[in-house]
């Protein structure tokens, strides 16, 4: 029997299918580009200034101290050229191996064949070599602006985590052992993950970091029991079942930030601060806010204070019958709710008995890690975009807090899901991190200019309803908790931001971990630990100097002190009043919006 009798074998077979599926995915890839819309190019990245005052500064060393410049070069030539030949020595030997590898271990790199296999170490090395020349060169320019330097520094490593080997199929042993073990199909499935991604996002594109089908917000997450007892066109107040025969009187009331939804508090009952907080005995309400799309393009802080926060307070009031709340403000949501703190004391207003700030700036004078992306080449493209769309897209919010963590939350994600093939994994907290919201334009220019980049509110300079306020202004007991390793609200700024704050009594607990996990910190889990320190508020480094270690989470500690200004127990009331009847189970109707820009 002939081989043409036999027909196609096996695999002929998928070979075909899979290049069918090239063909129809490479159509749909087509289509999905031609949708995206036009954007500032601002909005990509940084100016060329920041690479030419680099450049600048890197010719005025070489004039000026041309021997630091010849040290780093000859370092970095000899380290290469060296390896070079100790690779060349085992192909005369006739070995198939790599040379002696002394570098430090790059989790990037945890493939067997980084280490052994001639090829991939000796791309793995001189990429190692020239990541840390790279880095040498920059941290020795000494005729450049800190703020300047702080921004080279940080998107000439970009470029560099840009160019690791393992972002390209053929320098990647991963890709390549899983595309020959599947006879192409991962390499398929990448192709369509890819495809996916663009099409979601309108031509844009934009790794997904969480399995879409795998949660559900209202039915596996965002599940503590309530009621959407209030709404209006900026929010809805969701008040909580108890779970308890008391409550203490005061009631609590959480301003979530709106970049994000309010559900990273109630992810699932066992990490579901919400879900503690009630279950400690407090009549507790959130608020959800509102998914802008281009009709809120004139919505501003004041709106947000005005429509949110005081209204929000009001309405919690009138349902409980007390005449103050105890209030949560979490990153922007903290920064505004010290605004509406500082306008409500200079007016009088006594409605607010204690707050707490979780994550929050209100000094922007050194705003972080964030801060590269907060001088004028992206706020102008920001500005000039918004003025387009009517909003900040959640895209750009979600790419931009990507690229502060980007081999985390681009690089590894893309190589898993585009060369691997994979899907990306059930996680609640990515499939947070990837439901995202509009920002509108009026707001997020007032926030970026007068907050971020002027540094109003610590001035004393930042209008609320035309009137300036100040930190000082604020007086009421405060409670703040910052996170070690937050690339998005520096611990060390919240704590001088608190630190000018006019209260008497000043609490402020450091959490280890970061922005998200420091936060999101069950006591439960044992995870992660916190930093408090009883003397006055002076330095973020005599603080740390001088505070003592939990190895707890740091609930528990707040839940006493909120407590101790929550007042006594009463029967537990049920969500909403005669005049504030049930409109929506929880989590409520605009967390589940999907607006559009």
């Amino acid at each position: 029997m002939t081989t043409e009798d036999s027909g196609p074998t096996p695999k002929y077979e998928l070979l075909n299918t899979n290049l069918a599926r090239i063909e129809e995915l490479s159509q749909r890839m087509t289509a999905a580009f031609a949708r995206r819309k036009p954007a500032d190019p601002a909005l990509s990245g940084p100016s060329q200034d920041v690479f030419l005052k680099a450049s600048a500064a890197y010719v005025t060393e070489m004039m000026q101290n041309p021997a630091k410049i010849l040290e780093h070069q000859i370092s970095f030539w000899g380290k290469s050229l060296t390896h070079y030949v100790e690779a060349q020595q085992q192909f005369v030997k006739g070995e198939l191996k790599a040379p002696p590898d002394p570098g430090p271990k790059d989790r990037r790199f945890a493939n067997p064949l980084w280490d052994t296999h001639p090829y991939f170490n000796y791309i793995k090395q001189q990429y190692l070599m020239s990541a840390e020349a790279v880095a040498q060169a920059v941290a020795a320019l000494e005729h450049l602006d800190p703020t300047d330097k702080k921004r080279v520094e940080y998107f000439s490593k970009q470029i560099v985590d840009m160019f690791a080997p393992t972002n390209f199929l053929a320098t990647n042993p991963d890709a390549l052992e899983k595309a020959v073990a599947t006879d192409g199909a991962s390499l398929v499935q990448g192709l369509e993950n890819l495809v996916r991604d663009i099409e979601a996002h309108n031509g844009d594109l934009l790794v997904t970091l969480a399995d879409p089908q795998a949660f559900h917000v209202g039915q596996n997450i965002g599940t503590t029991e309530g009621a959407v007892v209030y709404r209006n066109r900026m929010m809805e107040l969701i008040q909580y079942s108890p779970t308890t025969e008391k409550v203490h009187k005061t009631p609590l009331l959480i301003f979530p930030p709106w970049i994000n939804k309010f559900y990273i508090l109630d992810l699932k009952p066992q990490n579901s601060l919400i879900k503690w907080i009630v279950d400690q005995g407090f009549t507790l309400f959130v608020v959800s806010w509102v998914n802008p799309d281009a009709s809120y393009a004139d919505v501003g802080m004041d709106d947000y204070m005005r429509d949110g926060y005081m209204r929000a307070i009001a309405e919690v009031r009138k349902i409980t019958g007390e005449k103050q709340v105890n209030a949560v403000g979490y990153c922007i949501a903290g920064t505004t709710l010290s605004l509406t703190l500082a306008h409500l004391e200079k007016a009088g207003d006594k409605s607010v008995k204690s707050a707490t700030f979780f994550t929050t700036l209100t000094d922007f004078s050194d705003p972080g890690e964030v801060g590269v992306f907060l001088d004028d080449d992206f706020v102008d493209g920001i500005e000039r975009q918004v003025a387009v769309d009517g909003v900040l897209d959640k895209t750009f919010m979600s790419r931009t807090f990507s690229f502060l963590r980007s081999n985390d939350l681009i690089y590894q994600p893309a190589i898993k899901s585009y060369m691997l093939g994979e899907t990306p994994p059930a996680f609640d907290l990515l499939f947070w991190n990837g439901d995202g919201t509009n920002l509108p334009a009026k707001m997020a220019v007032e926030y970026l200019r007068g907050l971020c980049q002027d540094d109003k509110l610590a001035k004393g300079e930042f209008p609320v309803f035309g009137d300036p306020v100040r930190l000082s202004d604020i007086t009421l007991p405060v409670c703040a908790i910052a996170c070690e390793t937050d690339h998005i609200a520096a611990w060390r700024s919240s704590f001088n931001g608190i630190r000018q704050f006019g209260s008497k009594d000043k609490t402020f607990i450091l959490s280890q971990s970061g922005h998200i996990a420091g936060i999101v910190n069950p006591p439960s889990k044992g995870k992660y630990g916190h930093y408090v320190n009883e003397a006055p508020m002076t330095t973020p480094d005599a603080f740390l100097a001088g505070a003592t270690f939990h190895q707890a989470s740091w609930w528990p500690r707040w839940g006493e002190w909120l407590a101790a200004r929550s007042g006594a127990k009463i029967k537990a009331r049920i969500p909403g009043d005669s005049s504030h009847p049930v409109l929506a189970p929880a989590p409520g109707t605009y967390v589940a919006a999907a607006a559009s820009a």
